[in-house]
C-alpha cells in the first residue's frame, strides 16, 4: 500500500522508548485523551524530526513507513504499541524518537459536541457581535480545559487565548469552519 498524502496524517505523538524486552514502543502522545491512537489498526512512522516536518515534503514522504499495530494500551500517562515486524528491544529502540502518524479517516467517531483538535485549526474564530477575532491555529490543553489559540495562521502570530469551553463556545460548525465565540 502507498503512503498517503502527509496532508491526509496527522501526528498523534513521538516514540520515546522501548518498552520490555518484546518489541514494544513507549509513546508520547500529543494529546491527554489519545482515543485515536488507541483504537488505530495501522501507523505511519516518520523519522524525519518534527522541527524539520514539512521543510522537505518529497523527502518525508519517502521516509514515512507503515506498521500495523498487534496492540496499543494505555501506562502510566503513555500509550504502549507492539507493532508487527518489531520483535525486540533493540528494533523498539531504532525507532526512538520517530513521529507517529496515523490518518485522518481513520479516527474514530465522536459524539455531539465533541470534537478532535485537529478539526479546530483552520476554523475562523467570530463573537456574538459577528466580528472576526482570527483563525483557530492552535489547540492546547492547561490541566482544566482545552485552550484555542486564536490568530493570523500565516505569521502564526497568536492574539487570543481562549478557553474551550461551554461557557465561551457558543457554537462550532464544522462544515462552514467557524466558531462562534462568547469574547470581545
Amino acid at each position: 500500500m502507498s503512503a498517503p498524502s502527509l496532508n491526509d496524517l496527522i501526528e498523534l505523538g513521538a516514540i520515546s522508548e522501548a518498552q520490555g524486552l518484546r518489541g514494544q514502543v513507549k509513546i508520547r502522545p500529543h494529546s491527554s485523551e489519545p482515543v485515536a491512537l488507541l483504537s488505530s489498526k495501522s501507523v505511519w512512522l516518520s523519522l524525519i524530526p518534527r522541527r524539520d516536518a514539512g521543510l522537505s515534503s518529497p523527502v518525508e514522504q519517502a521516509s514515512l513507513t507503515q506498521y500495523k499495530v498487534k496492540s496499543a494500551k494505555m501506562h502510566s500517562g503513555n500509550v504502549v504499541i507492539a507493532l508487527e515486524g518489531v520483535t525486540d528491544r533493540d528494533q523498539a529502540l531504532a525507532l526512538k524518537g520517530a513521529r507517529i502518524l496515523v490518518a485522518r479517516d481513520a479516527f474514530p467517531k465522536v459524539e455531539t459536541d465533541s470534537y478532535y483538535w485537529i478539526d479546530l485549526i483552520g476554523c475562523n474564530a467570530i463573537n456574538l457581535q459577528n466580528e472576526t477575532l482570527g483563525e483557530v491555529i492552535d489547540v492546547t490543553e492547561n490541566g482544566a480545559h482545552g485552550v484555542i489559540a486564536i490568530g493570523d495562521a500565516s505569521t502564526k502570530t497568536i492574539q487570543y487565548l481562549v478557553p474551550f469551553v461551554k461557557q465561551v463556545v457558543q457554537d462550532v460548525d464544522l462544515s462552514n469552519k467557524t466558531i462562534s465565540l462568547d469574547w470581545q
